[in-house]
């Protein structure tokens, strides 16, 4: 219950801001911000119960690291910039209606995904007792909490470094109406998207090693879907097919998703 009302007062702040400056893409900065307020309630229920604490400190450091670079990426990328084309196609489509629509089709429906992927991070207080230390289980260093700290680092690497390398090259105005094919970007066609999901599954993991119940999966699976069939990789590339020159060439050489290496010559 506790995480829902932190989630929704987030959303609720954050949507009369968006009436306020009449852009409703100032959800793009909440996003990070709310999974770091859940971690550290819930850390901090666990601490005032006694319930490992000491250990559990862990996983909402690594969901700050995730969150606050993403949410300070999206406000110095969105800042001064007109609306995302999402929200100006819903605020056209509902009209005058759009301001209080929008709390339940944008900013109630990403409280909702967000409570759901949050699951992992709702295990902190709930997960782990003190007598787990007492006893000497130091899940930390348990092969589980180290393979998913693994896999978050390297979600951490592509999210952030991708999204540095997109900043650069969309900074020089030679660039304009191009595509960006160095870097991680020569290897999948959205590392940030993929970083992005690997972060999950690393935390995923790392409250598995914290004993939390196998149906959290739903967390990093609901998080890949979303990136790759519904909000992320398909929804971008029907524009970008359109907007940038050779696109569809980088399409046929580059891996959608998962990095590889790129496609030489002819098929």
């Amino acid at each position: 219950m506790l995480p829902a009302i932190v989630i929704a007062s987030l959303m609720i702040v954050f949507w009369l801001l968006s009436v306020r400056m009449r852009d409703a893409g100032v959800i793009d900065s909440a996003w990070g911000l709310g999974f770091v307020l859940v971690a550290w309630v819930e850390w901090a229920r666990g601490a005032w119960g006694h319930t490992g604490f000491g250990c559990n400190v862990l996983i909402p450091a690594f969901v700050s690291i995730w969150g606050l670079r993403l949410s300070a990426h999206l406000f110095a990328r969105n800042f001064g910039k007109q609306e995302d084309f999402r929200y100006r196609q819903m605020r056209e489509k509902w009209g005058k209606r759009f301001w209080w629509t929008s709390l339940f089709t944008v900013f109630g429906l990403q409280g909702i995904v967000m409570w759901i992927v949050s699951l992992p991070l709702q295990m902190i207080s709930t997960t782990v007792t003190i007598s787990d230390l007492e006893n000497g289980n130091a899940l930390w260093s348990t092969p589980l909490f180290i393979v998913g700290s693994i896999v978050w680092t390297v979600g951490m690497f592509f999210e952030s470094v991708g999204d540095w390398q997109l900043t650069q090259f969309k900074s020089r105005p030679e660039n304009k109406g191009h595509v960006l094919q160095h870097g991680l970007w020569r290897y999948t066609r959205h590392p940030n998207y993929f970083g992005d999901s690997m972060v999950w599954w690393g935390l995923f993991l790392m409250a598995m090693a914290w004993h939390a119940a196998w149906w959290v999966i739903v967390s990093p699976v609901l998080m890949s879907f979303l990136l790759i069939r519904v909000s992320g990789v398909t929804l971008l590339e029907r524009s970008l097919v359109q907007g940038k020159t050779g696109y569809r060439d980088y399409v046929c050489r580059t891996s959608a998703f998962f990095p590889w290496p790129p496609k030489t010559g002819k098929d």
